[in-house]
């Protein structure tokens, strides 16, 4: 690996929210390409920060960190990767659900999307399920999260399922829920395509969706 991406590497595995930028942009200075640099170095940092969480020697906040420092690296390459265009795994339209204003959750999983490569589309807390519906058309996205921290929010889930369906929209997106209640049995009841019961998780989930939906 080149030596700015193992120094970007290094930085956001050790949650280096202020260095981090000024490591993107040394890279940036020596020449490497925005596209580089996320592919090379921030998504695999953020690859390994997940490992870390599942082996156990990463907890949440080690994960909220790193994932502050990848996302600070990533504004200073953002505005170039849209100018090249470059490739995206794909477009997630995120949510809390209805009735529901828990978000801290939710930003991980956001925050560990984008550092896989997605491109968020963040609805915030409380969303209805004609929210996540007209999100879908406007930006055509490939996945829709939606989290739960409430049992008496659940049951929104399956309206906006419902509301997906009702639009003719089920066919183009793949549905993924989470939140401390949720459980894949759930999941599966409701007509969701997948369950992931962490943020780590989550991402691969999105990855292995997108995937699918490709084949």
């Amino acid at each position: 690996m080149n030596e700015f991406l193992k120094t970007i590497h290094q930085a956001i595995i050790e949650g280096d929210v202020t260095g981090t930028p000024d490591h993107v942009q040394a890279a940036l200075d020596a020449g490497l390409g925005a596209e580089q640099i996320l592919k090379e170095g921030l998504i695999p940092a953020m690859a390994e920060v997940g490992r870390l969480y599942e082996e156990g020697e990463y907890f949440v906040p080690e994960m909220l960190i790193a994932a502050h420092s990848m996302k600070s690296g990533l504004l200073l390459i953002k505005p170039l990767l849209v100018g090249a265009a470059a490739s995206s795994s794909g477009t997630v339209v995120i949510g809390t659900v209805k009735g529901d204003l828990h978000d801290i959750g939710k930003n991980l999983v956001a925050m560990m999307l984008e550092g896989g490569g997605f491109q968020i589309v963040d609805l915030g807390t409380d969303v209805a399920p004609e929210r996540f519906v007209t999100a879908i058309s406007e930006h055509s996205a490939d996945i829709v999260a939606m989290s739960a921290l409430l049992t008496t929010t659940m049951p929104a889930m399956r309206l906006t399922i419902e509301a997906v369906e009702a639009a003719g929209l089920r066919e183009r997106v793949k549905i993924m829920v989470g939140g401390a209640p949720v459980t894949q049995d759930y999941a599966n009841s409701i007509g969701a395509d997948g369950f992931a019961p962490d943020a780590s998780r989550a991402a691969q989930l999105a990855r292995t969706l997108v995937g699918a939906a490709s084949a």
